[in-house]
């Protein structure tokens, strides 16, 4: 009701804002998309300036600090892929380390494969939840939290493929007293799927990018739930995971930095992912996430305007973040406004170009930050990077804009609800088992074309010499 009340009052005043002073709206969006271009800016000198200092004065590593860690794994109808991953994951070269494999109210074959890899494996547990368990992911590692042994937790996607020195290189952002969680980049896997996929990889370089700038000015770095290693103090001081969030990463990072609790990214550590295949599973991936993070800030705003805990820099950073979910709100109420003017007050058709021109210069902007990424994070060449950014950006304008609006008219109008909308994984070795079924359906059908026309041939040569038999047999009679 929080969440509906406050969003209820920021639209209203939005509204009223933009409807009084339409004649300066644009400049007003014109401020805000400059805070950004100034935000992304001063992320850009932070990273710098840091390389510059880290290539003088090189990180001391303390070898010695090596806390045992538990990866947690939630698995809901997984069977097609946790069995690699967890075999993935045991190829890791930290020593220090155990497994729990957690089957979530599974209605397919995993609970049974999880419990083959726990007695082929001395350092997997498997851990089955009852049918009745209370649904969602925050909830599956707040149950296996319970026997847990880690002085960490390191919690991975069901589909989460890693190199062997992965936690070996995570480790040591861990140490320092203040630091909570450290959260690796996220690549891709099957980007080369479709456009889909390699769209989903580019927002990830460019998130890689804005997570790289938060983290050197030390500001609110986010957890993005597939590769994140938490601190168990830091878990214990904040009350484990929220279960009634859909989006437990962001929820977490959120009240982490609200106690005090400084989150590190490491953009040299990889985990790598299955990109979503199709359109509609990959709007409802979105839409779980636009509306985890909208809820959390909704939820929290008091907290983070009033912690003490909390440091200056990851609040003014956190407020400067949410600005990207301001404009496209800000933009789509302009839009209704200047087209409710022009159908009913027969409005000067001008106005529409300021909002025209205005979502250019946003889109203009996503065009900018991904392909500076792109050259940055995945070595693309310079035409590379700008087909891939202007793909992209149109992509990010047509996926978020119309989920920007739906998410707000639920939180509005529709009661809270836990729907997860689970992202299916296995598409990549369903892809390629059907790639090979195909294949394989094309050799037995040239196979069988080739011994049809083998055995019509030799038919045809053995009706000759009967009929040359015949006509012999005949002539001699």
């Amino acid at each position: 009701m929080k969440e509906r009340v406050l969003l209820f009052f920021i639209i209203i005043f939005l509204t009223a804002f933009v409807y009084v002073f339409q004649s300066y709206t644009e400049w007003g969006l014109a401020i805000l998309v400059g805070v950004m271009a100034l935000y992304a800016f001063a992320l850009n000198v932070a990273y710098k300036l840091k390389n510059r200092k880290l290539q003088k004065n090189p990180p001391v590593i303390n070898k010695d600090y090596k806390p045992f860690v538990t990866v947690m794994i939630p698995a809901h109808n997984e069977e097609t892929v946790i069995s690699d991953t967890v075999e993935n994951i045991l190829a890791m070269d930290y020593e220090n380390f155990e497994v729990i494999v957690i089957d979530d109210r599974s209605t397919d074959n995993t609970a049974q494969v999880v419990k083959n890899l726990e007695e082929k494996h001395p350092k997997v547990k498997a851990f089955i939840r009852p049918q009745d368990a209370f649904p969602g992911k925050s909830a599956v590692l707040n149950d296996a939290l319970k026997i847990a042994k880690g002085e960490a937790i390191l919690v991975f996607d069901a589909d989460a493929t890693v190199a062997p020195d992965f936690l070996s290189n995570l480790i040591p952002a861990l140490e320092p007293k203040d630091v909570g969680a450290v959260q690796a980049r996220k690549v891709i896997r099957n980007k080369d799927a479709n456009i889909l996929t390699k769209c989903q990889n580019n927002e990830m370089t460019m998130d890689t990018h804005f997570q790289v700038g938060r983290d050197a000015v030390k500001g609110a770095v986010e957890l993005r739930g597939n590769g994140e290693l938490i601190k168990r103090e830091a878990l214990e001081d904040i009350g484990g995971w929220n279960n009634y969030t859909i989006t437990d990463d962001l929820d977490m990072s959120t009240r982490l930095h609200i106690k005090g609790w400084d989150i590190r990214f490491c953009p040299d550590t990889v985990v790598y992912e299955e990109g979503v295949i199709y359109l509609f599973p990959l709007f409802r991936q979105r839409r779980r996430w636009l509306e985890g993070t909208i809820r959390r800030y909704l939820e929290y705003c008091g907290d983070v305007l009033t912690s003490k805990k909390m440091s200056l820099r990851a609040s003014l950073d956190m407020t400067a973040y949410i600005s990207q979910f301001i404009m496209p709100a800000w933009f789509l109420i302009e839009l209704f406004i200047v087209t409710y003017k022009l159908i009913v007050k027969d409005a000067n058709p001008h106005i529409m170009f300021s909002s025209i021109i205005m979502g250019m210069i946003i889109g203009f902007g996503f065009f900018i930050g991904a392909r500076y990424s792109l050259r940055r994070y995945d070595n693309m060449s310079r035409t590379e990077a700008f087909i891939q950014a202007a793909i992209t950006s149109v992509y990010l304008l047509f996926l978020w804009f119309p989920l920007v609006l739906f998410i707000g008219a639920k939180i509005l109008f529709v009661k809270k609800d836990m729907n997860w909308g689970k992202t299916t994984h296995g598409m990549v070795q369903s892809e390629h088992a059907l790639i090979k079924a195909k294949e394989n359906l094309k050799l037995v059908k040239a196979k069988t074309e080739e011994n049809i026309k083998i055995a019509k041939d030799k038919a045809e040569e053995n009706l000759k010499i009967a009929r040359a038999k015949i006509k012999e047999i005949l002539k001699n009679r």
